[in-house]
């Protein structure tokens, strides 16, 4: 059985964790059908994904809170950019939410037109194809 030994400090732990969302929504789209575009770099244009079918592009921002309240507010961290839709994933819970990008400074996660997943792929490709 294969033993970690690393000791990795707490700042780059949560890096690793917020990459594993990242990576979980490509794969799950992957899977689906999408064409997923990963860029080099987002801090610029704040997109962590493209994803494509024929004709559409949408850009995305994959986000994960340490909440299970789901009535939390979320923080806009793309404003200016220009971002389609933002992935929020509970860290602590087994749920997340798809929204459109909003503008205001800061929303709840459960507000009206935010969709509601199951932290497995077939609710989150379910929840994906009502935006």
């Amino acid at each position: 059985m294969p033993v970690k030994n690393s000791n990795i400090k707490q700042q780059t732990l949560a890096a690793h964790k917020q990459l594993s969302y990242e990576s979980l929504v490509a794969s799950w789209l992957t899977s689906d059908g999408w064409e997923v575009l990963i860029p080099a770099i987002d801090h610029g244009k704040k997109t962590d994904l493209v994803v494509a079918d024929d004709t559409n592009y949408y850009r995305i921002q994959v986000k994960s809170i340490e909440s299970s309240d789901e009535s939390t507010k979320v923080e806009n961290r793309w404003k200016g950019a220009k971002i389609d839709y933002v992935i929020f994933f509970s860290r602590v819970g087994e749920w997340g939410y798809i929204m459109p990008a909003f503008q205001e400074s800061s929303k709840r996660l459960n507000a009206d037109g935010h969709i509601r997943f199951h932290t497995h792929p077939k609710n989150f490709l379910k929840a994906f194809k009502k935006i």
